[in-house]
C-alpha cells in the first residue's frame, strides 16, 4: 500500500491523499488549498492525483478545505464515487455552491476592471455552480459504524469524529498483493465535552494512520467558559445600549452560538435583547442541522424533548435580503448580530463592523482564531485605526474575545485518543497532517507511544510504502 500526500502536509490546508494497491487508487479527501490567489490557484487547478484514473474518493467531512476542489476534480474528469455520510453529502452540496459562486462573482468582477494575471489572462473560476452540482450525484452515503465493501477488494467504515455535523473518521481495509491492510484517517478530530456533537469515537490497531495536527500544541479553553462569557458580554452591552457584532464562520461556529444562546434563553438567563444571525448560509447550513438530530449528542436530544427547535428561540431573526441587513446597520441598539465571516474579510460582518467600530458603547466579540494580515487579527490587537473598504475607521468600541469554540481536538484530546488507539493495539506507522510545523511537532511527540515506528511529518508529494 503507497500513500501520497499531495495537501494539509506540513500546512494547515487542502486536505488530499493518495491510497494505492495493486489494484485501487483512492483519493482521501479533495479540498481547496486556501489563501493568496496568487500562491493557491496553480495548486487548485493542477491535480497530481490523475483523476480520471481514481477509482473512489472518502469525504471525511465538508470543510472548504477538505471538500472543495471536488468540483474540480470533477471537472478534470473523475466520475467515481465519493463516499461520506448523508449529513456531509447535504452540507458539503450547499458548501461547494456557495464557493462556485463566489469565485463566478470575483471573476466577473475582475474582468470589468479589466484586471489580467502576469501571463495576460484574465483569471477565471475554478469552477461552476454546474460543476459544484454535477459532483454532487456522485455522493454515496454510509451510516456511522457499519462496514460497507465497495469491492471484492475494499471494506470501509465510519466512526464519529466529532468536529462538525458529519465528520468522520475513516477507517479503510484494502487488500494488497494478498495482504488485508487497514487504514484510518481521522480527516479534523474534535473535542470532546462539546456542546450539540457527541465526542470523537477511539479506533482500533491500524497498519497506517493519517491524523490531524492543528492544534497540537496547545490546550482550548474550558468550553463550559463560554456561555457564561456571552451572557456577561451581551448583558453588559445591553445595559449600555449598544450592538454586540459577532463574526462567526457559517458553518459549525454560528450553530454552536445560536445552540449557547438558545440554552441561555432556557435558562431564563440571557437578556431580552433581539439576536440576528445575518447570513444566508448559515440558515441554509441550520436548516440541515435541524434535519439531522440524530446524530447530534445526548444532551441534545434531551433538551428536544421539551423544545422543538435548539436553533431558535424567542427574539431570534434569520436575515434573509440584502435590505433587511443594511436596515439593521441604521437600527439603535441593543441587539446582537452574529454574521460571516469569520476573520472579517469579506460578507455582510464587514458592513457591520464598518458602521459599528466607531461607536463607544458597542462591543466586538471575536470567537475564534484570526489569521496574519486580517481584520479580525487588527481588532484582536485593538488597532487604534481599522482599515475597512479603503478608508480608516477608529475603533472606539469594545473588543472582547473568548476562546473555546475551536471545533478540533487539542493537545489534552489528541493524548487521550492516542492513548485509547494504543490499548487498541496502536498503529504501526502514523503520519501527522494539517498542521503547522510547531504544532504537528508536538502531535508526533503524543502519538510516540501507539506507533510501532517514529510518528512522520510528510512534505507535499511525498510517498510512503505500507
Amino acid at each position: 500500500m503507497k500513500i501520497t500526500f499531495l495537501g494539509a502536509a506540513g500546512e494547515v490546508t487542502g486536505s488530499q491523499h493518495l491510497v494505492e494497491t495493486d489494484s485501487r487508487r483512492i483519493l482521501l479527501d479533495c479540498g481547496l488549498f486556501q489563501g493568496p490567489d496568487a500562491a493557491t490557484r496553480p495548486r487548485n487547478q493542477k491535480f497530481l492525483c490523475s483523476p480520471p484514473r481514481l477509482d473512489a474518493v472518502l469525504l471525511s467531512h465538508a470543510h472548504i478545505d477538505h471538500c472543495g476542489n471536488l468540483p474540480g476534480l470533477y471537472k478534470a474528469g473523475f466520475r467515481g464515487p465519493i463516499f461520506c455520510t448523508r449529513a456531509t453529502a447535504e452540507i458539503a452540496g450547499v458548501m461547494m455552491r456557495d464557493s462556485a459562486r463566489i469565485q463566478e462573482e470575483d471573476a466577473r468582477y475582475l474582468s470589468r476592471k479589466r484586471y489580467s494575471d502576469p501571463s495576460g489572462k484574465s483569471p477565471a473560476a475554478l469552477y461552476t455552480e454546474d460543476d459544484a452540482r454535477a459532483v454532487t450525484r456522485q455522493f454515496e452515503y454510509l451510516s456511522f459504524h457499519k462496514w460497507e465493501s465497495i469491492g471484492d477488494d475494499v471494506r470501509l467504515r465510519f466512526h464519529n469524529a466529532g468536529h462538525i455535523l458529519g465528520a468522520a473518521i475513516v477507517e479503510l481495509e484494502l487488500l494488497d498483493n494478498g495482504d488485508w491492510k487497514r487504514l484510518v484517517f481521522t480527516g479534523d478530530l474534535g473535542r470532546r465535552k462539546t456542546p450539540i456533537l457527541p465526542d470523537p469515537e477511539t479506533v482500533d490497531r491500524c497498519d497506517a494512520l493519517i491524523c490531524e495536527s492543528t492544534y497540537g500544541d496547545r490546550i482550548h479553553p474550558d468550553s463550559g467558559d463560554v456561555k457564561r462569557k456571552l451572557q456577561s458580554v451581551i448583558c453588559e452591552a445591553s445595559r449600555m445600549g449598544g450592538k454586540v457584532i459577532i463574526p462567526a464562520f457559517s458553518l459549525g461556529r454560528t450553530q454552536m452560538l445560536v445552540y449557547l444562546l438558545n440554552e441561555l434563553r432556557n435558562e431564563d438567563s440571557l437578556c431580552r435583547v433581539p439576536v440576528y444571525i445575518d447570513s444566508p448560509l448559515a440558515m441554509r447550513l441550520t436548516d440541515i442541522y435541524r434535519d439531522h438530530s440524530e446524530i447530534m449528542d445526548d444532551d441534545v436530544l434531551e433538551t428536544l424533548r421539551h423544545d422543538d427547535d435548539v436553533f431558535d428561540f424567542e427574539g431570534l431573526t434569520y436575515i434573509r435580503s440584502q435590505d433587511e441587513s443594511m436596515a439593521l446597520n441604521r437600527q439603535a441598539g441593543p441587539f446582537v448580530v452574529i454574521s460571516a465571516s469569520g476573520m472579517c474579510e469579506n460578507g455582510r460582518i464587514v458592513h457591520h463592523l464598518k458602521h459599528g467600530v466607531s461607536e463607544e458603547k458597542n462591543t466586538i466579540l471575536i470567537i475564534g482564531f484570526q489569521a496574519e494580515h486580517t481584520l479580525g487579527r487588527q481588532l484582536v490587537e485593538k488597532r487604534e485605526f481599522l482599515n475597512i473598504f479603503g478608508r480608516r475607521y477608529p475603533l472606539n468600541a469594545r473588543v472582547e474575545i473568548i476562546n473555546g469554540l475551536s471545533a478540533h481536538a487539542d493537545a489534552e484530546d489528541f493524548r487521550w485518543w492516542f492513548h485509547a488507539l494504543s490499548q487498541n493495539g496502536g498503529a504501526g506507522q502514523v503520519f501527522l497532517v494539517h498542521g503547522e510545523e510547531r504544532a504537528a511537532k508536538a502531535a508526533a511527540e503524543l502519538a510516540q507511544d501507539c506507533s510501532d515506528l517514529p510518528p512522520v511529518i510528510p512534505r507535499f508529494g511525498e510517498s510512503f510504502t505500507i
